[in-house]
Formats: C-alpha cells, sequence, structure tokens
C-alpha cells in the first residue's frame, strides 16, 4: 500500500509532463507551419497574459487569483465615452454586425473592420442566418438605456474579458478591431428602439 502511494505522484508527475511538452510541441509546429501574409503577421500566434492563462490544458488549472488580476486589469483598461455619449447610429450598426470582412490576409486593410457579430448572436428576429455560439440578443433594447445599463455594454463590447475572463467574444475595442464610433453605431443598433433588433417589443 505504501509502494503504491508513491507510485501515484509520480505517474501523475509524468502525465502533467508529458501534457505540457505536447502542448508546447503543438504550438512550436503550428507556428513554424505559419508565414506572414500581406499585412497578416506571425504577432498574431504571441499570446497575452490573459490569452495565456485561458489556453492552459485541462489538467493545469489556473487560479482564481490570476482570474480576478486578468478581469481587473482588462475593466480598468477601458475607456468609457466622454459625456456619457454612448449611442450613434443604429443603421451603421446594422451594417458593422453584418458585415465579417477585416483581419484576413485578403481583406483590404484600409477598409473598415466589420463585427461579424451574426456569427455568434441572433438579433434582427427576421434574419435567419446566425449562430448560436452567444446568447440570442433579440430585444436587448428591453434592458432600457439607463447609464448602469449603458456601461455594461460598452464595457461587453470593448473587452468581455472585464465580465467573463476567458470569453470566447472578440475584444473588439481593446483589440483595435473596432473603432469607437463603430461601437457606438453597434450599442444604437442594440438598445434604440427603431432598431430591428427591437422590432418585437411593444412601443
Amino acid at each position: 500500500m505504501t509502494r503504491m502511494k508513491t507510485i501515484k505522484p509520480l505517474v501523475l508527475l509524468c502525465c502533467f509532463l508529458i501534457n505540457s511538452a505536447l502542448a508546447d510541441e503543438a504550438a512550436m509546429l503550428l507556428k513554424s507551419s505559419m508565414a506572414d501574409k500581406n499585412f497578416v503577421t506571425l504577432e498574431r500566434v504571441e499570446r497575452d497574459a490573459l490569452q495565456s492563462f485561458c489556453s492552459k490544458p485541462r489538467s493545469e488549472e489556473g487560479d482564481i487569483e490570476t482570474a480576478n488580476a486578468l478581469r481587473e486589469s482588462a475593466r480598468a483598461a477601458v475607456p468609457m465615452p466622454t459625456e456619457d455619449d454612448f449611442l450613434g447610429d443604429w443603421q451603421r450598426g446594422e451594417a458593422v454586425a453584418n458585415n465579417g470582412r477585416g483581419l484576413q490576409y485578403s481583406d483590404n486593410p484600409e477598409q473598415p473592420n466589420g463585427g461579424n457579430c451574426y456569427a455568434c448572436h441572433q438579433l434582427d428576429p427576421d434574419e435567419v442566418a446566425y449562430g448560436t455560439l452567444g446568447p440570442s440578443l433579440t430585444g436587448y433594447g428591453a434592458r432600457g438605456q439607463s447609464l448602469s445599463m449603458l456601461e455594461y455594454t460598452w464595457i461587453k463590447l470593448w473587452n468581455t474579458h472585464a465580465y467573463n475572463v476567458c470569453s470566447h467574444m472578440p475584444r473588439f475595442g481593446a483589440a483595435g478591431i473596432l473603432s469607437e464610433q463603430q461601437l457606438k453605431d453597434v450599442m444604437a443598433y442594440l438598445l434604440d428602439p427603431r432598431s430591428p433588433v427591437n422590432s418585437g417589443l411593444s412601443p
């Protein structure tokens, strides 16, 4: 029995080392198979602290202290619009939400990126093509336009990791995917009563 108690930790240690070595080897193989193309460079393969934390294998779970620190750092770095000017034009926001182009080597870097929101969310209830990785946002305007709701939505769009540290949602503002004006337009698309997102709400 004593011998078994000694062997078990050694086996677990060996499995951990093997998994770590395989993960490192896979990362090296991935990077070596890529090359810069047009404006897309290998810098994208480099992970920042948040991505490194959220990419750990299941056998190596992150600690809550680090998760909280990353979340607080993300929240502190979110710039809020001046004079509480959160809402742009919902029609422009609709165009951003429907646009899936941008950041690929074949895209024109001179053209604005899209948000590709329908890849993960339902928004306009009349749109039949949408992803389900994220929750439905149909009727989002029912939440109202209080300052707390405006701030919540803005932070969520700018850097969702300020709430969910390992969210799959892109960091639209923090990563420079969308401009501040584009984000304001998407905010309007979500919250403006005239937006098709809110067409099913009672006036």
